[in-house]
């Protein structure tokens, strides 16, 4: 109302000022000791702490950046690898390969290499071409691609029944290079109609149906006029390729030429490869494998003059001089002192495990210990020692003094087979066990040798793929249950095995009762740390220049010295299609250990895969045979169980001896079938190296209650015999309806038994008892297979 003659009174100072800042004026500052205005300085310096740090951080990273571009964009860097795979059986990649060359080559002359290189584009090209139908081949380029190009047909959208580009080889083919890893991805268009309407729908119909199959950074190119390629190749300079981790942590070649040179032990020679190095800078000093061969060492490494200059004047140079004479830049030859030794196997040493007279000192300290150790009164079965007896379920119920048909010696559950043997058998006895225990192993794990199917019918072969599936579905209804025999005791029978009050928490020593394969393997103190010193060693290489250090980018030719001639002839055959690659290992990489893999059954394949059947690892560059040992991925425990299959639809862990290899690596497994190639069995990688792992395998002994009376039952068909009553007598009980229980003693002469259980037992429940022993993978015949 009062307009603009209103009152218009002035706003307090102190409306956002804070209480000690009001009444900051009433403190003396001499007397507070502390300057005006420190808090705020403390805060500013700290700030500026933090953006000084931010900006460190910032210029690394550009830096790295910055260093990465100029090795990959550079005329000093390697060739960018591209390589053509079709989607479908009418994607026809031939002549795109050629006018990929001929486009980037800037000329119509004959081509005479896969590498190229472009003055016009100022870029160098390799073009590959993964055959079709060849999974192993297109998993083996996909490796060593830079831009993995997938080519589809767009006669494909309107000619086919399902109108879809990507057959069930391409679909298979796709899932594959997913799980190895896919570096930077891109689609070529062929047969595309030359109207610009027609054109643009079946593009926007391809990218529509290939869309979800392929990373979201994916590109779609037409590939049908020189001024579709020259878009490409314009655009493709300026990419930022990205490529998988684990190749990014070793240094690798990829041949441009291979060729033998004859060595001086019979049956050896020297591999000669050369090509571009790649990734980081490679020591003549370090391990290579050679994939398909194995690993091997250097014995020297030439550098040699690019044979594919960018620039015109050094292309100038290189006319002028001979062609068929190599230049050789710089040589480097390994140092004895330090290069690193080819060890595959440990050397056991035979007196490992003597045992030694203690010291004075080592006495007095176990008299010390056994003193301050509290002493519990246990009845404990005759000879079982004191970590025996931590698998030995207590006797706790209050009905259990009742026990006048005991055994009187205290014979029980023995869990050591060496121990029993002294006691209750003879020498006929054991040999009668272990042949029954490997009749058992066979029967539950799975155990057949592969190489014995050569000497059977059809019909056999037949009849034992249908036991398999037949032992897949019983596995998955009842999962560990077994049958006691009738003619051997349980005691005998299942004398390695012991039971476990609690499968979680219960202790179980992994030093104990090792294979021999044990003494063969390496193994870590701290697996991870290990790792991390591994790779800082090789972050130093790539800084310093050293005088036996090849750098990445250059040309370079490596004799691999000691390899097998007739596997080095094979990869040097002319008929070969594939480059031979060889990579760089890093510390203790060619030494076996046990490595344990996450790993989950591929959807195309139905059949069963048992534990310990042979399968083809390929594992980073690497491909060998392993015998795997199947278990399930225990979160928060110490202990895994076996598991005889691997089941469709979740992970489980893979055991195998195989040589090291440091994470995250992916695993591809293929299983080879009689006059086919090789097909996909499941997919993974790597989760841990740790021979210390123990894996249990579970054998659940079954019976049936006869007569139920309250808390007690009278149960039969668990065992035959009174004397394997008492020896199990410790082991708990439990039954499919969740009780719990305890043998109290046996019945009759027949094996029968009365239980005890903390509940009443219905009549149509199972009793079982669940038994355990360590299991360990199997050792491969060989390692790596012969091409």
């Amino acid at each position: 109302m009062g307009g603009a003659r209103s009152q218009v009174n002035k706003a307090h100072k102190t409306r956002f000022a804070s209480k000690a800042s009001r009444h900051s004026h009433k403190i003396d500052k001499v007397r507070s000791g502390k300057p005006a205005g420190s808090h705020r300085a403390a805060l500013k310096g700290a700030r500026a702490a933090r953006l000084q740090h931010s900006k460190a951080i910032r210029d690394q990273k550009r830096a790295a950046l910055l260093k990465e571009k100029r090795s990959s964009n550079g005329s000093s860097s390697a060739p960018r690898v591209i390589v053509l795979c079709g989607l479908s059986s009418s994607a026809n990649i031939g002549p795109l390969a050629e006018d990929l060359l001929t486009f980037a080559a800037g000329g119509d002359e004959k081509l005479t290499s896969n590498t190229v290189a472009s003055p016009a584009y100022k870029l160098r090209t390799t073009v590959l071409q993964a055959p079709y139908g060849d999974l192993t081949s297109c998993m083996e380029l996909a490796k060593v691609a830079d831009l993995l190009a997938f080519v589809v047909s767009a006669n494909s959208l309107y000619n086919s029944n399902s109108g879809n580009p990507i057959d069930e080889f391409g679909s298979q083919c796709l899932s594959v290079l997913r799980a190895v890893g896919l570096p930077s991805t891109a689609v070529f268009i062929r047969d595309l109609p030359s109207d610009t309407k027609s054109k643009q729908e079946l593009k926007k119909a391809a990218v529509s149906f290939l869309s979800p199959e392929l990373p979201e950074d994916c590109r779609f190119y037409a590939a049908e006029t020189k001024d579709d390629l020259h878009m490409f190749m314009r655009l493709f300079k300026e990419q930022h390729l990205s490529s998988p981790h684990w190749r990014n942590q070793r240094p690798y070649v990829m041949s441009e030429e291979a060729c033998i040179k004859p060595g001086d032990s019979m049956g050896l020679c020297t591999l000669l490869v050369s090509g571009y190095l790649r990734a980081h800078n490679l020591s003549v000093n370090q391990l290579v494998h050679v994939s398909g061969a194995g690993d091997f060492q250097l014995g020297q490494i030439d550098i040699l003059k690019d044979p594919c200059p960018v620039s015109e004047r050094k292309n100038s140079d290189v006319m002028d001089s001979d062609d068929n004479q190599i230049q050789i830049i710089d040589t480097f030859v390994p140092d004895p002192l330090n290069q690193e030794p080819l060890l595959v196997e440990n050397i056991p040493d035979p007196l490992a495990g003597e045992q030694t007279w203690p010291t004075e000192a080592e006495m007095e300290e176990a008299y010390e210990s056994n003193k301050q150790r509290k002493v519990v009164k246990r009845k404990l079965p005759r000879g079982t020692s004191e970590y025996q007896a931590a698998w030995i379920v207590d006797d706790t119920d209050d009905e259990g003094d009742d026990s006048e048909n005991d055994n009187p010696d205290g014979a029980g559950m023995v869990i050591d087979e060496k121990d029993h043997s002294e006691h209750d058998s003879d020498s006929s006895d054991i040999d009668a066990v272990s042949h029954f225990m490997e009749k058992f192993d066979q029967e539950t794990i799975g155990g057949s040798e592969m190489g014995d199917d050569e000497n059977l019918t059809k019909e056999q072969i037949e009849e034992d793929i249908k036991r398999i599936k037949e032992s897949n579905a019983d596995d998955e209804e009842f999962p560990d249950e077994v049958e006691t025999p009738l003619d051997v005791p349980a005691r005998k029978r299942f004398a390695k095995y012991r039971g476990l009050k609690s499968f979680r928490t219960s202790s179980w020593d992994p030093k104990e009762s090792l294979p021999p394969e044990y003494a063969r393997i390496f193994a870590f103190d701290k697996f991870t740390r290990t790792q991390k010193h591994v790779l800082a060693k090789r972050a130093e290489l790539d800084e310093e220049s050293s005088k036996d250090c090849a750098r990445i980018g250059s040309y370079v030719m490596l004799h691999v010295k000691n390899v097998p001639t007739d596997v080095a002839s094979k990869l040097c055959h002319p008929s070969r299609r594939l480059p031979v690659v060889v990579s760089g290992l890093l510390q203790h990489e060619s030494k076996i250990s046990v490595l344990h893999f996450s790993i989950k059954k591929h959807d195309s394949y139905e059949a069963p895969i048992r534990s310990k059947e042979p399968l083809i690892f390929n594992v980073g560059f690497r491909q060998f045979t392993a015998r795997p040992l199947f278990s399930s991925d225990n979160i928060n425990c110490n202990k895994h169980k076996m598991e005889r299959f691997l089941h469709h639809g979740r992970f489980s862990i893979a055991s195998v001896y195989a040589p090291i290899s440091f994470p995250p690596v992916p695993l591809i497994v293929l299983k080879n079938i009689d006059g086919q190639q090789p097909v996909i069995a499941a997919v993974g990688t790597l989760k841990s190296v740790d021979p210390d792992q123990i894996i249990l395998k579970k054998i659940v002994l079954t019976g049936y209650p006869q007569r139920v009376s309250k808390l007690k039952a009278m149960v039969r068909y668990m065992f035959h015999h009174p004397e394997d009553v008492r020896w199990f007598k410790p082991v708990e009980l439990w039954t499919k309806h969740g009780k719990r229980g305890r043998i109290k003693e046996t019945v009759g002469t027949h094996g029968s038994m009365k239980c005890i259980f903390n509940s009443s037992v219905q009549q149509h429940d199972t009793v079982c008892m669940s038994l355990f022993k360590r299991a360990f993978p199997k050792w491969p015949e060989q390692f790596y297979l012969q091409i």
